[in-house]
């Protein structure tokens, strides 16, 4: 690939020429290419993403894509300006469908992820009624009976732990632990149900 030589200082090349220059490899005839189109193409794609920030990224990409694509440039088929203007409305379009989709993604994760609001307050008086259900009918337990519980339950030991804590065979910890839930079980029943 040879690189043509540079438009002269005094002569006015037309954009088609730039490109077909910048087809051959021509970073001179680019940028004088560049200046005569980038406010037009910018333009073009600002009206169509609003954004300036994701309008400046299109339009170096157009450019970028220009300079790869331009031995594609069909000058018979028509405009450089064309050619590069239609480049930049399709990126931008293509802009817009993925920050859509994009947006449409994060609506559908935040829909799937989305927490009903509780009442706390029904939740807060449920636990405190069925905390005094509980303490009222631990009052009622043996001694030894609370203690299984306690061992086994609130401070979270084995029943064998628990077993050799209360100085007692597992069998025995074993028995006052479930002696101890079926009597918790019939008295915050018999409570529920008056």
């Amino acid at each position: 690939m040879s690189i043509a030589p540079a438009p002269a200082a005094d002569t006015e090349r037309s954009d088609d020429d730039l490109l077909v220059l910048t087809a051959e490899g021509n970073k001179q005839a680019f940028a004088v290419f560049y200046d005569h189109t980038s406010s037009r193409v910018y333009g073009l794609v600002k009206r169509v993403l609003i954004d300036p920030a994701q309008s400046e990224e299109v339009t170096q990409d157009v450019y970028l894509e220009a300079w790869q694509n331009a031995s594609r440039f069909d000058p018979t088929k028509g405009k450089a300006l064309s050619w590069l203007l239609t480049m930049a409305h399709r990126r931008a379009i293509d802009r817009v469908r993925a920050s859509q989709s994009s947006r449409n993604r994060d609506l559908a994760v935040g829909v799937r992820d989305f927490e009903e609001t509780r009442d706390d307050v029904e939740e807060t008086v449920e636990i405190t009624l069925e905390h005094q259900r509980i303490t009222k009918a631990m009052r009622t337990l043996t001694p030894n009976q609370q203690q299984a519980l306690e061992l086994t339950y609130f401070q979270g030991l084995t029943n064998t732990e628990a077993a050799l804590k209360a100085g007692v065979p597992i069998g025995t910890m074993k028995t006052r632990l479930r002696d101890a839930l079926i009597a918790l079980r019939t008295r915050v029943g018999a409570s529920e149900a008056a």
